[in-house]
């Protein structure tokens, strides 16, 4: 246990820091709702705290992958405390970039960064058991199959901060907190993200059967994990083909995003171990 615990300080530090952005992006939504002019506009400064904060907790978090990378001679990819720890600092580093490039999404970040302390919750109460990287886990493949499922996924995730904006600001004491935004203008960048999903999620069906074939000899196997990677993929495809084909209102498509992201949480972190999926434990 005193090999593990080199890890946990870094991780415990890349949570605080986390954490702290958390705060910071509340404040700074209600910072704007406490201001009487409907025409404010986010504090700038405080969205640079938001982001250094995020990106500090990303660069501790990186400290301690390589920590525990370095100790057990093989990626964190294998065991769930691995894959929480790993996803806590991919969502980090993707949402601190898509963040920094698109001012428009940052109030986002009110609903984006509750989420991500879900794992954060979770992953406190995770024994960090040491793993065993299996031979198959041996292919080149398997680290595109975990590098578009990490980009698919923070999409979604980004998808769904921006759907919680549209419902929060249909709420009348939360609805003053967005006025600077428009619903319209919410709705089209979640769904320019959702196709964005619809892509890598692609991607990473395609480079996970490839990965079978080599490590297991078949592309697929409807174990319960691929049908649920596969039942989503058609939820995102069927809810673009909806919003694009009729004029469906603005809340039920935020409520749509809602669905299918939670539809791809459990996916990515539920079927892959508590079935018996021949790749448990890693997507």
């Amino acid at each position: 246990m005193s090999g593990v615990m080199t890890e946990l300080p870094w991780m415990w530090a890349g949570l605080f820091a986390y954490a702290v952005a958390t705060l910071l992006a509340f404040r700074n939504v209600w910072q704007v709702g406490a201001n009487n002019s409907a025409a404010i506009l986010p504090d700038r400064q405080g969205e640079r705290g938001i982001l250094l904060a995020i990106v500090t907790g990303v660069l501790l978090l990186t400290v301690a992958l390589a920590v525990r990378w370095d100790r057990l001679g093989h990626g964190p990819f294998v065991n769930l405390f691995e894959l929480l720890m790993s996803q806590l600092f991919s969502l980090g580093l993707i949402y601190s970039v898509v963040y920094w490039r698109v001012p428009n999404l940052r109030a986002s970040a009110v609903v984006v960064l509750p989420l991500i302390w879900i794992l954060g919750s979770w992953i406190l109460f995770i024994e960090p058991a040491d793993s065993r990287f299996p031979p198959t886990y041996h292919n080149n493949w398997l680290w595109a199959h975990v590098g578009f499922g990490k980009v698919f996924l923070t999409f979604s995730l980004v998808a769904a901060g921006l759907a919680g904006v549209i419902l929060l600001r249909a709420i009348p004491r939360l609805g003053r907190c967005f006025a600077h935004m428009s619903d319209e203008a919410l709705d089209q960048l979640a769904w320019r993200f959702m196709m964005l999903t619809l892509v890598f999620d692609s991607l990473m069906l395609i480079a996970g059967a490839v990965w079978a074939q080599d490590a297991w000899g078949r592309y697929w196997s409807w174990d319960a994990l691929e049908t649920s990677a596969f039942m989503t993929w058609l939820s995102i495809g069927a809810g673009i083909h909806v919003r694009l084909s009729y004029n469906i209102p603005i809340r039920i498509g935020a409520l749509v995003i809602l669905a299918i992201f939670f539809l791809a949480f459990v996916t990515y972190f539920g079927a892959p171990f508590y079935s018996e999926a021949a790749h448990k434990g890693v997507i």
